[in-house]
C-alpha cells in the first residue's frame, strides 16, 4: 500500500466558488487525461479539494487515480443515463488527500446512443452537478475545483461536459499538427456558449509535450500564444519519460516522481490556474 500524499505547506489560493473546468480536445494523444489528473493531483496536494469526473469511456483518468472502474462499478454512466446522484458514486483517490473521482466504466461507451432520445439530453450532467454542488456548498469544506475529462470527440458526452462547466481548458501538444481541428473545437465551445451555456469561457490553454531542444516546439508555442494570447499558461509541460511511465503504475507523475521536471511543470501550471482564479475573484469582488 503506497503512502497517501499529504498536503504541502504552501497551499494555493482557494477560489471564492467552485470552479468547474472541462478539459477537452477532440484530437487524441495531446495529453488531455494526463493534464486532468496531474493538475488535479497537484492542486489537491497543495490545499485544494478537487473532484475529477471521468467522462471518457476508456477510463484512463480513473486508472491513473487508482479507483475502481470495471464493468460492475457504478459511476458517471449511472448519473447520465439513470439519474443517480453524484454524491453516492464518488470514490476517494487512495494516493492523494482531498482528491475524489467520479469514475467511468465501459458502459459509458453506449451512453451517447442512449442519451439521444432523452429530453434535454445535453443538460443531464449539468443538472446532476448543480444539485451535487448546491448540497456540497453547505459543507464546512466544499470542493474548490471540479475537472471533467472528456473523450477525444465532440459528441454528446463532450457537449454535456461543456454545458455543465464554467471554463474550458485545452491541452495542445507542441507538434506539427497542433492546431489542426482546433477551430472546430473552438466553434463547438462558441456554439454551446451561445445556445446552451452563456457562462462558458475558454479560459486556459496548456502547451504539452514541449521539447526545448527543437525549433518545432518553439515555433508551435509561438503560434499558439499569438492565436490565444494571455489564455496560454506561461508554463509548458515538457516531454517526459516519467509522465509517460506513471499511468502504468496507476499513478500521476505528482505521486510517482514528485521531483521530476514533469511533476514540477504540472505543479507550476496548477499554481497559475489557481492564481488566475484568485485574481478573477478579487476583480469580481471589486466590481460588486
Amino acid at each position: 500500500m503506497r503512502q497517501q500524499l499529504a498536503e504541502k505547506h504552501d497551499p494555493m489560493p482557494r477560489p471564492t466558488a467552485t470552479r468547474v473546468i472541462v478539459v477537452a480536445n477532440q484530437k487524441g494523444g495531446v495529453g488531455k487525461t494526463t493534464t486532468t489528473v496531474n493538475v488535479a493531483a497537484a492542486m489537491a496536494t497543495h490545499g485544494q479539494r478537487v473532484l475529477v469526473i471521468d467522462l471518457d469511456p476508456q477510463g484512463n483518468a480513473s486508472t491513473a487515480l487508482r479507483v475502481e472502474h470495471d464493468a460492475e462499478t457504478a459511476g458517471v454512466y449511472e448519473v447520465l443515463v439513470d439519474g443517480q446522484s453524484i454524491e453516492s458514486l464518488i470514490q476517494p483517490c487512495p494516493d492523494v488527500n482531498n482528491l475524489d473521482v467520479l469514475p467511468a466504466s465501459i458502459a459509458l461507451a453506449g451512453a451517447e446512443i442512449e442519451l439521444v432520445p432523452m429530453v434535454a439530453r445535453e443538460n443531464r450532467l449539468r443538472r446532476a452537478l448543480e444539485a451535487f454542488l448546491a448540497s456540497d456548498a453547505e459543507k464546512s469544506r466544499p470542493y474548490d475545483y471540479v475537472y471533467v475529462d472528456c473523450p477525444p470527440s465532440l459528441g454528446l458526452l463532450t457537449v454535456n461536459a461543456l454545458v455543465a462547466a464554467r471554463e474550458v481548458m485545452i491541452p495542445i501538444q507542441c507538434e506539427y499538427y497542433a492546431l489542426e481541428g482546433l477551430s472546430q473545437l473552438v466553434k463547438t465551445v462558441d456554439m454551446v456558449q451561445e445556445q446552451l451555456n452563456p457562462a462558458l469561457n475558454l479560459s486556459t490553454i496548456l502547451l504539452t509535450m514541449y521539447d526545448a531542444r527543437t525549433r518545432l516546439s518553439a515555433g508551435v508555442a509561438d503560434e499558439v500564444r499569438a492565436y490565444f494570447s494571455d489564455r496560454v499558461l506561461k508554463t509548458a509541460i515538457p516531454r517526459s519519460v516519467r509522465i509517460s511511465e506513471a499511468p502504468s503504475y496507476q499513478q500521476t507523475v505528482i505521486t510517482y516522481d514528485p521531483s521530476s521536471p514533469g511533476s514540477l511543470a504540472y505543479l507550476e501550471a496548477a499554481r497559475e490556474i489557481a492564481d488566475a482564479g484568485a485574481r478573477a475573484g478579487a476583480d469580481q469582488g471589486a466590481h460588486e
